[in-house]
Formats: C-alpha cells, sequence, structure tokens
C-alpha cells in the first residue's frame, strides 16, 4: 500500500490564512509561529535601532526591516521567512510585498518554540539562499551566533560582548547596551 503523500503548501496558501495567523512557509512546510514574548519584542527593537541610527548616520543606501516583513527566499513558490529584523542592500530586491532574494544580513531572536528552526532550518536555508551574514541571539543562553557565510566564518558571544558587523567594518553592536 502506497503511503499517503504529504501535501506542500505554496505562499498563495500562506496569504489565504486567517487575517493575523502568522507563519512562515519553508520548502513547502507551513510553520506557525507564537506571538513574540514581551523581552523578545525588547531586544528586536533595540537591536532595530542601533542598526537603523547607524545606517542613517552613514546616509547608507541599505534597508533595516522588522517582522513581519516578507521575505520571498528563492525563485519558487514554497519559501517564505519573517526574520526578525532583515538588512537588504540591494533595492532591486525590494517590493511592496517585501524583499524578493536573500536579505544581506537576518538577525533571529530565539524564542521557545522557535530554538530548533532558527538554530537549523533556517541556519541551512540563509546560507543556500546567498544571505551574507546570520546571526541568532538566544536570550534564554546569553548566546550569539554569528554566522559570516562570506568569510565563512562563526562567531560565538555572550551579552557582555560588542560584536563586530561583518557587512559593516566599522559598525559594532555591544550587547550591554541591550537593556534587557
Amino acid at each position: 500500500m502506497p503511503l499517503p503523500q504529504e501535501k506542500l503548501y505554496t505562499i498563495e496558501d500562506i496569504y489565504n490564512l486567517p487575517e493575523g495567523t502568522r507563519a512562515e512557509l519553508i520548502d513547502g512546510r507551513i510553520y506557525y509561529m507564537a506571538p513574540p514574548s514581551r523581552k523578545h519584542q525588547r531586544i528586536t527593537g533595540a537591536l532595530y535601532r542601533m542598526i537603523a541610527d547607524y545606517i542613517d548616520t552613514k546616509g547608507g543606501s541599505c534597508e533595516v526591516d522588522i517582522a513581519p516583513f516578507a521575505v520571498f527566499l528563492n525563485e519558487n513558490d514554497k519559501n517564505y521567512v519573517e526574520p526578525d529584523i532583515s538588512v537588504v542592500c540591494d533595492s532591486n530586491k525590494l517590493n511592496d510585498k517585501g524583499c524578493v532574494g536573500a536579505p544581506d544580513w537576518i538577525i533571529e531572536i530565539v524564542s521557545p518554540g522557535s530554538r530548533r528552526m532558527d538554530y537549523f532550518t533556517k541556519l541551512f536555508k540563509y546560507r543556500t539562499a546567498g544571505v551574507r551574514e546570520y546571526w541568532i541571539v538566544d536570550p534564554d543562553k546569553n548566546r550569539i551566533l554569528v554566522y559570516n557565510f562570506e568569510l565563512e566564518d562563526t562567531g560565538d558571544y555572550s551579552f557582555t560582548d560588542s560584536i563586530q558587523s561583518g557587512i559593516y567594518s566599522d559598525f559594532m553592536i555591544d550587547f550591554r547596551k541591550l537593556d534587557v
């Protein structure tokens, strides 16, 4: 007897979810997301402000966006993610729906329900899609993993460290200033 086939979903299925439902689509599978905690939102907001202020001060051409911001990783209808923070430096990738292609820098803040997704599934997807830099910020473990895919380098930091951005040679984030 043949095994039942698993249904593969598309971006259209994501857009047809009831309003307010947060979900991502990876390789045709839907992953529902729980609402973020207050601590998660405070970290996201603080990091967003630091990055946006840096870009504004330098007159940079990159754009920084926070979730929910649609990222269509591949040129297919099977992958749709909403990274906590996305930095996109190629304006040709941006449209009214979000980013088509890989952002230059993605930061995910780990929640209890997203741990496996952030550390494994998204790590693989982001690297293969062409993301230049990926940070996993894990407040429960007091840990920040930094993947610079261009240099094939990985760094392991804590919330007491200042971390150098890979896409900006003169920008560091001092995690002691996060006040979370």
